[in-house]
């Protein structure tokens, strides 16, 4: 039987979309309250010369955050999938969906784990894994204030924050149709969000604080009804603390 999900139907797809979320948040939580275990020093190298298990940690320390971040907010989008392919019959396909997003979160974790390499073969991170250099932090700052403000900003949050607009143009049946649009849905999310993850090299990659209020940005810009007054709020204050810090 097809048709519009009945409201328990979406409650369950909603609980079971944070209980993801919360796999993604609990061991990032875990990992920075307990950064003397061994398991998470592997995540955190003392020096560039990574060894292949300390590669993998941190490019898993990436991608856990990633995905702790970004799911929640790609919530409404799941929901509409699963209420479109539930009129088509096609029940079960969201799973991919969730999945191709979260793959392109992966491939994006592969070069934030790059970016960070060569930010400490270089000597400018922090045991925290933040910027120790006041201007090259807001250089970062800045850049990504006016990212914000961008063409590419614009098209990629538009599309983020209008379900139906991007499955009408985008829409594939079948489970490859689903892992191919959630592929989609995730490179306009990284297109809309990739600056503001730099940032976690400015505030700390390990700095829970900043992960959480980033989260919550990403989050208003895209389900909050002015989302990209948000945006715009949100680039001019970087931009202008970028630019104090660097004239400082």
């Amino acid at each position: 039987m097809t048709g519009r999900p009945s409201p328990s139907g979406v409650r369950v797809a909603v609980a079971m979309l944070v209980l993801l979320s919360a796999v993604f948040w609990v061991p990032l939580v875990w990992s920075i309250r307990n950064m003397d275990q061994p398991l998470v020093q592997l995540m955190m190298p003392m020096t560039a010369a990574w060894s292949v298990g300390e590669a993998a940690a941190v490019w898993t320390m990436w991608a856990v955050m990633m995905g702790a971040m970004m799911l929640p907010s790609a919530i409404p989008m799941v929901l509409a999938h699963r209420r479109i392919a539930g009129q088509k019959g096609l029940r079960g396909d969201s799973v991919l969906f969730v999945g191709g997003y979260l793959a392109v979160w992966s491939v994006f974790s592969i070069a934030a784990t790059g970016l960070q390499w060569a930010l400490q073969g270089s000597g400018h991170l922090t045991r925290m894994l933040a910027i120790d250099t006041t201007w090259i932090a807001g250089i970062i700052l800045f850049l990504a204030g006016a990212s914000q403000w961008t063409p590419l900003k614009h098209v990629c949050l538009n599309t983020c924050r209008t379900p139906i607009g991007f499955f009408a143009t985008e829409w594939r049946d079948g489970p490859y149709g689903a892992f191919c649009m959630g592929l989609h849905h995730g490179a306009f999310c990284v297109g809309c969000c990739w600056a503001l993850m730099a940032l976690l090299f400015v505030f700390g990659v390990m700095n829970l604080l900043a992960i959480g209020v980033l989260a919550c940005l990403v989050a208003a810009e895209k389900l909050l009804p002015r989302g990209e007054t948000i945006a715009h709020i949100g680039g001019i204050v970087l931009m202008i603390w970028g630019a104090w810090l660097i004239l400082e």
